[in-house]
């Protein structure tokens, strides 16, 4: 028996799935993301053989929906020959994903993996470390039974791991509420430590005993950003001791703001955003960058910035090219404000159009256009889309962005290059 002990605890993998708001530029960029979850895949291979993992847990979402290319099976399967060398057991569960997955099923897994069969809830037992694994496989995608209430009971004496793909009661935020339950099930169950899976945000819903959502390895949207990784769970004596967060994404998704309040020339705004991409570098550490960048404030380039929005992109990626991180440039929002005027109604024919402009974008007739957009588009949406957060968008964003574009068309500037 072994009284000190340290896994690793992974999960949501989605091995090849596309960085979206990336994949789609240019095609060595689209190369060079499109491997992004397989460098940080092999981080997590190479983490848990430096620090002698006895066994690792996988908690589902191994791959991304339909696996596109066998070769992604293929790769998985080179880790997990790679951990069976080092001596390193793998125990892993079918999340959602994996069960609407063509060739999850059909992977002939090499002998030092445990994969939890989807029919019932079972128990793998390490009788040298004396730790016990309890998992379930998603029979299908769409599970909406607890499945943690089948969950055998504890094995005496042992260390006991509860394998689960859920979006625990306080812990699923915009996941699909698969497999539900309660945290206060899973603390009362009897388990040493819930290794939980589907959430991609790193969460610790409870300690002693603890409920972890490691979150996914590697972020695949500007909506996943900060460290991405796994957890080492250090044991001793049959008591979680510590846990560590170790970061193995290959690409970090950021967000930056620059605050344009007072730039009066190309020349403070390109100063401004250069600090901020400074700053953002200097905290990439050996990863690179996915940035979608904000400018925001109250500035008179305003206009230029509205009415030009790829040439202010080309210049923020010219500065960004400059930096020691990669760093790859998702997208440039523009959200700045014209400077208010400091006199009263303009009386002019640009004045009297521009009010104009103000009062078409708050009538009834623009909103009731958008509803009758939004209703075709609605139409020709896929099943399972995000449909009422892009709907939400495009009533906020719109409308006010049409009004604020035409005006801005309208204005006169100097020269037609905001930061050059």
């Amino acid at each position: 028996m072994t009284d000190e002990f340290t896994f690793l605890h992974a999960a949501d993998l989605h091995l090849d799935s596309p960085l979206l708001g990336l994949s789609s530029r240019a095609a060595d960029l689209a190369s060079r993301v499109g491997q992004a979850s397989r460098r940080a895949f092999d981080r997590l291979v190479d983490l848990a053989i430096e620090e002698r993992c006895p066994f690792v847990v996988l908690a589902g979402d191994t791959f991304d929906g339909d696996l596109r290319d066998y070769r992604s099976g293929l790769f998985f399967l080179a880790g997990m020959n790679r951990l069976r060398g080092a001596g390193i057991k793998v125990y892993m569960i079918a999340g959602n994903h994996d069960a609407a997955n063509r060739w999850f099923d059909k992977l002939t897994h090499t002998d030092n993996v445990r994969r939890f069969d989807h029919r019932a809830a079972h128990t793998f037992l390490d009788d040298d470390l004396r730790v016990a694994v309890h998992g379930r496989s998603f029979p299908r995608r769409d599970v909406a039974e607890n499945l943690a209430a089948s969950y055998p009971a504890p094995h005496p004496s042992y260390f006991n791991v509860g394998v689960l793909h859920t979006a625990c009661q306080g812990g699923g935020g915009e996941n699909a509420a698969y497999a539900p339950c309660t945290l206060e099930q899973l603390v009362n169950h009897g388990y040493d430590y819930w290794a939980l899976g589907h959430v991609h945000a790193r969460q610790i819903l409870n300690e002693h005993p603890h409920v972890v959502h490691p979150g996914n390895i590697q972020g695949r949207s500007v909506r996943e950003t900060g460290s991405k990784g796994v957890t080492l769970v250090r044991v001793s004596g049959g008591v979680v001791r510590g846990l560590e967060h170790r970061d193995v994404a290959d690409v970090r998704w950021v967000h930056g703001e620059v605050d344009l309040t007072g730039a009066v020339d190309a020349e403070a705004a390109r100063s401004a955003i250069r600090t901020v991409l400074e700053g953002l570098a200097a905290t990439a550490a050996d990863r690179s960058l996915a940035l979608r960048l904000v400018l925001r404030g109250e500035t008179p380039l305003h206009a230029v910035l509205v009415r030009d929005p790829a040439g202010t992109r080309e210049d923020v990626e010219v500065m960004a090219s400059t930096l020691s991180a990669t760093v790859w440039l998702e997208r440039v929002e523009v959200r700045t404000r014209r400077p208010m005027p400091t006199h009263g109604a303009d009386p002019t024919v640009a004045g009297r159009l521009a009010d104009e402009v103000r009062r078409l974008g708050e009538g009834r007739e623009v909103g009731a256009l958008v509803e009758r957009c939004l209703g075709e588009i609605r139409t020709r949406m896929p099943a399972g889309a995000r449909f009422d957060d892009l709907a939400a968008r495009i009533r906020r964003e719109v409308v006010a962005g049409g009004v604020d574009l035409a005006l801005s068309t309208m204005a006169t500037e100097e020269g037609t290059d905001a930061l050059r």
